[in-house]
Parts: structure tokens; C-alpha cells; sequence
């Protein structure tokens, strides 16, 4: 990878840890904390919370029409994930081993909390799962996927691609043919960072 590539990428992973410790810093600001992977909030601010919580019914009166003729549409995507979610995680159990590649964890993409929130009516806490499951089983996919690519095909595309996934800068570019014949071996086992 040539260095001006690899230093916008190196700034690209810093911004999002110093991303991550600002979502650390709201913890204080909402008064919570995470301890064993669950949220506690501070027992005042639970009861606060409580006194938003608007009525299913009346959510559902004031929800535009648009919206709530949509939602079967949305919600019919969840058999697809479903399986989208078995077929990953028996693609990368049975082929990861075998070409030595590590296993992507499910848990560190599929996050469901945000139901949790006291503030939230039952008809929301069932959207918040479904779009953190959603959204989880797509990150988890992509990850399984960008793994693969970098032993099958770890190659930059010509064109701009329009989200570069966290392999990507692995891989050799586009065009360089001498560099891929002499290196592809070690970068298709070039997975050290993941262990740290």
C-alpha cells in the first residue's frame, strides 16, 4: 500500500477511536454505566426516564400514515436476515478453519440494548431491536466478507468504492500484478492485527 494511502487510513481508525471514547464520555453525561455488558442507569434518572414514555396507542395515533403502511415492508426483510445470519455463521465455521482465517465474533456486531431504554414504548423497543439486529447481521456479514476477500481477492478496486470495510487495507492495488504474484501468500494469512 503506498504511505499517503496508509497514513489517511491510520487517521481514518484514529478518528474512530477517539469517536468511541467520546460515546465513553456520555456514559457520565446520561449517568450510566456498563457493567457485564448491561446499562444501569442511576435510579433517578430510570424514573425520569418513565415519565417519556408515550402510550403504544397514542404513538401509534399521532404516526403518519406513510409509516405505518411501510412497516409490514420493513418488518418483512427479517426472514432474510435470519437466514442471512445462520448462513454466515455456518460459512465461516465450516471455511475459516480450513484456509486459516479468524472466525469473525457475533457478538462484537449484533448489539441489542437500546430496548433497555425505560423512555421507550413496547412498539419502539420492537423497532430498536429490529434495526440493531438488522444492522448488526449486516456488519457481521460484511466482516465475514472482507476477511474472505482478503485470502481470495485482496486486490483494491479501480473505482472508488463507496465504504471501505477494515481489510481493505490489506490489500494490493489495482494493477500491481509483480506485487500480488510475490506477496499474496503472506497477505492472505496477514491477520495479526485481529489477535492484539
Amino acid at each position: 500500500m503506498n504511505d499517503r494511502l496508509e497514513m489517511l487510513l491510520e487517521k481514518f481508525w484514529t478518528l474512530e477511536r477517539e469517536l468511541a471514547m467520546e460515546l465513553q464520555k456520555q456514559q457520565e453525561e446520561f449517568f450510566y454505566q456498563i457493567h457485564k455488558k448491561k446499562v444501569r442507569f442511576q435510579r433517578e434518572i430510570k424514573l425520569q426516564h418513565k415519565r417519556l414514555i408515550i402510550p403504544a396507542l397514542r404513538y401509534i395515533r399521532k404516526a403518519r400514515l406513510t409509516a405505518i403502511v411501510t412497516a409490514p415492508v420493513i418488518w418483512s426483510c427479517l426472514l432474510s436476515v435470519l437466514l442471512m445470519d445462520l448462513m454466515m455463521t455456518i460459512y465461516q465455521a465450516v471455511c475459516f478453519p480450513v484456509y486459516g482465517i479468524p472466525k469473525v465474533r457475533r457478538g462484537n456486531f449484533i448489539v441489542l440494548d437500546r430496548h433497555n431504554l425505560s423512555y421507550l414504548n413496547i412498539i419502539e423497543k420492537m423497532n430498536c431491536v429490529y434495526c440493531g439486529y438488522f444492522n448488526g447481521v449486516v456488519a457481521y456479514a460484511r466482516e465475514i466478507g472482507a476477511r474472505t476477500e482478503q485470502h481470495w481477492c485482496p486486490i483494491k478496486h479501480a473505482r472508488r468504492v463507496g465504504d471501505i470495510h477494515s481489510r481493505y487495507k490489506n490489500f494490493f492495488d489495482y494493477g500491481d500484478g509483480k506485487r500480488y504474484r510475490q506477496e499474496i501468500e503472506t497477505v492472505r494469512r496477514e491477520f495479526e492485527d485481529l489477535k492484539q
